[in-house]
């Protein structure tokens, strides 16, 4: 997937939730943020993108207080 597919279906994705009062968080580790940094790059998307985290390393991943 490129950065403008990305970007064209975050772009899609928020006009649905934002047509339906609904919001998104992220969950991401091999993406390293990418697709939070695509959905904030949006104007007006904080109506919609509630939160997103990224756990990257192993040992993050495998403590007690993440869940995916």
């Amino acid at each position: 997937m490129t950065d403008s597919e990305l970007m064209r279906l975050s772009e899609q994705v928020g006009l649905a939730l934002k047509a339906r009062g609904a919001t998104v968080t992220t969950a991401e580790s091999c993406t390293g943020g990418w697709l939070a940094k695509a959905i904030t790059d949006i104007a007006g998307s904080s109506a919609w993108f509630e939160r997103g985290f990224v756990t990257y390393s192993n040992e993050a991943k495998s403590a007690d207080d993440w869940r995916a």
